[in-house]
């Protein structure tokens, strides 16, 4: 989930298009490639729980998110060594650490220990708030102020999923949820700061640095996790790895980036809205898991938030 895992897509808010983001070239991308390639990203981050559910089934969690990273990571390095990408300032390195504390690790782990007690379709409803969470934060750290129809939509959306999220749960917030909660607030502080750091190089750029910044630290993590945590391979549990290393942590991003650098953010944002709902789609089609009618309503009422709160903002 921006800079988008993996799981989620990047929210498009915290994300500058103009000339300076470094995504000039992308801008030169046809409106309708453009508007394929953004719902490609939103596809592949759609489908990061339950490629995630898959990889359950042969890794442990920690292991499944320390490999996941260094595949990413090894990935992402050789697209910057192959276009041989100059190394990024020393200022905006910090920058880039919060984005791998966020994106990279914070998110995939935490989401991933949830989904070992939650399903994906509780996961996707629970994380439909990220667009919400990353506006909040944004408008914090930017000193930015949206309206008061914004802030109403948001908490409205918040409070749909609190709701959700308790009845679902039997009248208490499980540790899962907590986790889902936490992974949330770190997602959408990486998602910021990807978003800052956009104005100065390519979205794709952000993210691939931020994985490369990890490899000292997911190396060792993923030969520990292994060492205790022998995986059971199977062709889901492979495939769901792959998916969430390839698919949701890196190649998403890049057809996200450049698709919403050719059609903008607004037109972009339209087509993220749809990210929760597919989902659940795939939590039925994949997974045979079983909807509650509560759970396409709360998504949908996310929805509805998100894109009041779109409008509310422009």
């Amino acid at each position: 989930m921006r800079a988008h895992d993996s799981a989620t897509a990047p929210s498009p808010i915290a994300v500058s298009t103009s000339p300076t983001t470094g995504t000039d070239r992308a801008a030169k991308v046809p409106a309708g490639t453009g508007t394929v390639l953004a719902a490609l990203g939103v596809i592949a981050f759609s489908l990061t729980f339950p490629a995630t559910a898959w990889g359950l089934e042969g890794f442990g969690p920690w292991s499944l998110v320390a490999v996941r990273c260094v595949l990413a990571a090894v990935i992402a390095g050789s697209c910057l060594l192959a276009l041989r990408v100059p190394v990024p300032d020393r200022r905006h390195w910090t920058g880039l650490a919060v984005v791998a504390g966020g994106v990279v690790v914070g998110f995939p782990l935490l989401t991933t220990l949830a989904l070992q007690t939650s399903t994906t379709s509780h996961a996707a409803v629970v994380v439909g708030l990220l667009p919400l969470t990353t506006a909040a934060l944004s408008a914090l750290r930017t000193g930015i102020r949206p309206s008061r129809t914004f802030w109403t939509a948001a908490l409205a959306g918040a409070g749909a999923v609190l709701a959700f999220t308790v009845q679902q749960s039997g009248g208490a917030v499980t540790t899962a949820d907590l986790y889902l909660l936490a992974a949330l607030l770190v997602c959408a502080a990486g998602y910021t700061e990807g978003g800052r750091l956009a104005r100065v190089m390519p979205g794709w750029q952000v993210i691939a640095w931020a994985l490369v910044l990890c490899l000292p630290l997911s190396v060792p993590a993923a030969a520990l996790a292994l060492s205790y945590d022998a995986p059971h391979l199977t062709a889901h549990s492979v495939a769901g790895l792959l998916w969430v290393a390839a698919g949701s942590q890196f190649l998403g991003l890049v057809v996200w980036y450049r698709g919403m650098a050719a059609i903008g953010v607004p037109k972009a944002s339209q087509l993220q809205l749809a990210q929760p709902l597919l989902t659940l789609v795939w939590s039925v089609l994949l997974l045979g898991e079983h909807l509650t009618p509560a759970a396409p309503l709360t998504a949908a009422a996310v929805l509805v938030c998100i894109a009041v709160t779109q409008r509310a903002r422009s």
